[in-house]
């Protein structure tokens, strides 16, 4: 474990443990009633929605493989076993395990480690977007009799927007990713010369994986296979809802209405901390599906566990599997593409 890591586990368990002391008072929670929504799960929509989850890293594999077949045709394949590690190392590991995929598939596929930073980087951006779109999309449905719709019209205004400023931008960095990466570099270094320089990097990485789709056919069926992802991951959240089928709240739910959880879900993974960022991500959804569907707090409470098995922990079984097989340490592994994503961006600034 590094320094950095030691750091945030210290800072980690410290917060959850002064929120279970400020909070164990103020909640009424009947655990009874959480292993009841638990036993009573129906099996059949959990199912679905892993086998869903399972479906995108297939497509992310494909993807992958779009984004490097201009420097080297490789065939999804071959990159679906660092994709199960890599998301798995995220998932045991947290978000600094991030460079576990870039590093590996540099590693398989024998190119620099840097071009796959640049791939992972223009990823994220498509993954963004396709999720902004399907996100503003799915909410422009939203029957105008449920609770808080004006709620669900606001945020899907806001996502069209976000996705419009990501098009614009993705069009201005392909065209001058220098000079927008100049002006970042410029206006943000005034408040901190190391932040500017690091977006600067992160624009130019950005751009050089645009770069990499030298035909408007690939960004078009990128596109088409980010647009399919986020749609099978949102069918995802609406299965694992429906497995509560004696919860009406969750049970009844449509898939619009799933957008404001998903949307829920991914913030709290942004900064993903190892094993504790698990039950942080359970009350996060679970403050949603109590808000956003007024859902009984310990089904909220049972349907955040469940989401988080199904979309993110599902995985671990295939990266163990996968490990072992391509004898890789996922500890070790972990650590190198850290150390090694840290000289990338260190020999970037420089």
């Amino acid at each position: 474990m590094t320094k950095r890591n030691a750091i945030l586990w210290s800072v980690g368990v410290v917060a959850l443990v002064v929120l279970v002391f400020v909070f164990r008072s103020k909640v009424n929670f009947d655990w009874a009633m959480f292993w009841q929504q638990l036993r009573y799960v129906s099996v059949g929509h959990i199912v679905a929605g892993i086998v869903l989850i399972y479906v995108t890293y297939w497509v992310r594999a494909v993807r992958w493989a779009v984004f490097v077949s201009p420097t080297k045709k490789v065939s999804a394949a071959s990159l679906l076993g660092s994709q199960f590690i890599g998301f798995t190392a995220v998932a045991l590991f947290g978000r600094l395990a991030d460079f576990t995929r870039p590093y590996l598939i540099a590693r398989r596929v024998n190119l620099s480690l840097s071009s796959q930073v640049a791939v992972w980087t223009i990823e994220r951006m498509f993954d963004l977007g396709a999720a902004a779109v399907i996100f503003s999309g799915a909410l422009a449905f939203t029957p105008r009799g449920l609770p808080n719709h004006h709620v669900f019209v606001k945020a899907g205004e806001l996502s069209m927007g976000l996705t419009l400023a990501i098009a614009i931008f993705a069009g201005a960095v392909r065209v001058a990713g220098g000079a927008v990466a100049g002006f970042a570099r410029g206006t943000v270094g005034l408040v901190s010369k190391s932040a500017g320089e690091s977006i600067a990097t992160k624009i130019l990485g950005f751009r050089d994986g645009l770069n990499a789709l030298s035909s408007a056919r690939d960004f078009g069926v990128v596109t088409l296979l980010s647009l399919a992802m986020w749609g099978m991951i949102g069918f995802a959240y609406l299965e694992t809802a429906h497995a509560f089928v004696h919860t009406p709240e969750l049970a009844g739910v449509t898939f619009s209405r799933t957008m404001l959880l998903m949307a829920a879900s991914i913030g709290g993974s942004l900064l993903q901390l190892p094993i504790i960022g698990w039950f942080t991500q359970i009350a996060i959804t679970a403050a949603a599906m109590r808000t956003f569907y007024g859902a009984p707090i310990e089904a909220a409470t049972a349907c955040g566990a469940m989401l988080l098995v199904v979309t993110f922990l599902c995985i671990i079984p295939a990266g163990l599997i996968y490990s072992r097989v391509e004898h890789v340490s996922l500890k070790k592994v972990a650590e190198e593409s850290e150390a090694a994503g840290a000289a990338v961006v260190a020999e970037d600034l420089g």
